[in-house]
């Protein structure tokens, strides 16, 4: 049955807000989405070519970093997805966060995130908002010292270790995690955050092919190298993206969901990632796989995830399916 109700995804155009958008408009709710252009030529457009999006969708130009702007945006909306807190890598100057102080990564990397969330929030609630959900990061959930198996309730990263790792980037989703959990619990609202890693599948808006590791594929779909020439003893955890959609309206429409879930299927170590994408582009030029005992891939507890009754494709459906859509879609 089509929902009657009206939703807000700040960060629309972004690759979570775009399957969101993309999500809601199919399961029939009203959407307003939010970009900080939204006559922004290379997205909206994507967006309102979506199924349902000219009787559903409507656009609207906010940045979360300016006070207010969200204010008449979410006045009547039953929900907010927050989907613009993208991670931040170098501060206003291009200078990195890697080579920054703590203060300045303090000022730069971590506050802009965190104040940016808590202005959204407090939109929400000046307009009697009771349901929330975030799209954060798995770099937020990396206990010290690390555990066999995590999960979303008892294992937070330190943020005073990240600040100490220069890892600034990430210590802006646990510390804006904290304080949106203070928020909702301040001002009674039901808060779900969701805890993704790497996220493929077909993009709404095609831009999302060239990036990250999508952009890799893509590449060496077109005979390009990886990024690596030889694979480091890492694993790499992942979703597909249309899933962690189903993830976030599950929470939205089960009452009982609140507080912090996995966004990913599971972990795989690198070498038995590149062997199965091996399988689906045999042409590609592949890195050297790593030699020696490789370390056993992050462990995750999935109760809290699982308790939402989402069917999600495995690893191999993931990265089938990606490549898949890639071929089709071509090199731009």
């Amino acid at each position: 049955m089509a929902s009657t109700k009206t939703i807000c995804i700040a960060g629309a155009s972004g690759l979570v807000g775009a399957n969101l958008t993309r999500h809601g408009l199919q399961a029939g709710y009203q959407v307003r989405g939010t970009l900080r252009n939204a006559d922004d030529p290379n997205k909206a457009p994507h967006l309102s070519k979506l199924p349902g999006a000219a009787q559903q969708l409507s656009l609207h130009s906010a940045d979360m970093s300016n006070p207010g702007d969200f204010d008449n945006i979410v006045q009547g909306v039953d929900a907010v997805f927050i989907a613009c807190l993208i991670p931040t890598y170098a501060g206003p100057s291009g200078k990195p966060a890697r080579e920054m102080d703590d203060d300045q990564g303090h000022r730069e990397i971590v506050m802009p995130t965190v104040d940016g969330c808590l202005n959204i929030l407090r939109s929400a609630a000046q307009a009697g908002v009771r349901d929330v959900l975030i799209c954060s990061s798995t770099s937020s959930t990396n206990p010290n010292p690390p555990v066999a198996f995590k999960n979303e309730v008892d294992h937070w990263s330190d943020p005073q270790v990240q600040y100490a790792q220069k890892k600034y980037t990430s210590a802006a989703k646990t510390v804006m995690e904290h304080a949106a959990m203070e928020f909702a619990d301040t001002h009674n609202m039901r808060l779900s955050i969701f805890l993704p890693t790497l996220m493929l599948g077909p993009a709404v808006i095609p831009l999302h092919n060239t990036l990250g590791f999508q952009g890799m594929l893509q590449q060496m779909l077109a005979g390009q190298p990886s990024r690596y020439r030889q694979l480091p003893n890492n694993s790499s955890s992942m979703i597909h993206v249309q899933d962690l959609a189903a993830l976030f309206f599950a929470a939205l429409e089960n009452p009982q969901a609140r507080g912090r879930y996995f966004g990913v299927y599971e972990s795989w170590h690198l070498n038995d990632l590149f062997a199965e994408l091996h399988k689906l582009m045999p042409q590609a030029l592949m890195p050297t796989p790593f030699e020696g005992e490789p370390d056993p891939p992050t462990g995750f507890d999935f109760t809290r995830r699982d308790s939402l009754g989402v069917k999600l494709r495995n690893i191999p459906e993931i990265l089938a399916d990606t490549v898949n859509y890639l071929r089709q879609a071509g090199t731009p």
